[in-house]
């Protein structure tokens, strides 16, 4: 028998993530002996409850986490320093503390400094998603053959480490380990830029006149539609994201920019090679991700 990761273990937000690791554990059941979560709004708890994916639903944050041994933020990143003001003083001594975060320094920025002692902070950052957001959009095998980013502070526990290394591991999950520092310029150019990018395309396409505007939706080819899906992502989780990985999301952007407009000029002057060489590179790039299974 697999033996059981925690005996209580809390999530904090059961959104598209935090509702997945609910269900997982669910299913699994060698994760958490209990599941309790924590939602702000009445509306997501009473779901949770009709759903069946926690034990016990807490209105108050406190509650939710007292007597747990472990403990993940599944809320927007930019809710992260008001939670841990609740939640501190009641984490108890041996807790693990981990979240799923998209951006990682402002998680140590926020976190850190209110860290009970014996309380173990191991960030995380699992590399799935969707569109698609609130406790309905969850499912269990979300993490399946995604990769987990895990950025350990220097003097962690090994064994919180380890912990929460092999709680993705059961979720189905590739481990990566790095400095928090380098996760947030990896995760700016492959998610953060890109997302900034398609909010931008369907902005501009909402701002065109109302004829041609109706003419992009009726005529949009598989591209724009790509682009469309990624911009249906959670407000209130990317402005989050963008404002809290500010400069890494700022320098990936200058730099796309500086590349965009050397394409440009190479369209207004017919440089076919170089539009060549540039569309080789996105075939190139594409085929790596499939060879890694990641497309």
């Amino acid at each position: 028998m697999t033996e059981v990761l925690f005996e209580r273990l809390c999530i904090i937000g059961p959104g598209l993530i935090g509702s997945s690791i609910l269900r997982l554990a669910k299913e699994r059941g060698d994760i958490a002996r209990v599941l309790v979560t924590h939602a702000q709004s009445e509306t997501t708890r009473t779901r949770v409850a009709e759903l069946g994916i926690a034990d016990v639903v807490e209105a108050d944050p406190s509650r939710a986490v007292a007597g747990c041994d472990g403990v993940i933020l599944c809320v927007p990143v930019g809710a992260y320093a008001g939670v841990m003001a609740k939640i501190a003083q009641h984490l108890a001594p041996g807790c693990i503390l981990t979240d799923a975060g998209s951006t990682k320094g402002s998680v140590v920025r926020d976190l850190l400094p209110l860290l009970p002692a014996g309380v173990h902070l191991v960030p995380g950052h699992p590399m799935a998603g969707t569109e698609f957001s609130g406790p309905d959009a969850g499912f269990a095998t979300l993490f399946e053959g995604r990769y987990t980013i895990l950025t350990p502070l220097p003097g962690c526990d090994p064994a919180a480490v380890e912990t929460v290394a092999e709680l993705w591991r059961r979720a189905g999950a590739m481990i990566e380990t790095m400095d928090h520092a380098t996760h947030d310029k990896v995760v700016a150019i492959v998610s953060h830029l890109p997302h900034l990018i398609a909010f931008t395309i369907c902005g501009t396409a909402d701002d065109l006149a109302e004829e041609t505007k109706e003419a992009v939706l009726k005529f949009a080819a598989s591209g724009f539609r790509d682009f469309t899906r990624i911009a249906a992502s959670d407000i209130a989780m990317w402005r989050d994201i963008f404002l809290n990985n500010r400069e890494a999301l700022l320098e990936m952007l200058a730099r796309f920019s500086e590349d965009a407009h050397a394409l440009g000029r190479a369209v207004r002057y017919g440089q076919a090679e170089f539009i060549e060489d540039r569309i080789k590179r996105g075939r190139k790039v594409r085929r790596d991700l499939i060879e890694r299974k990641q497309a």
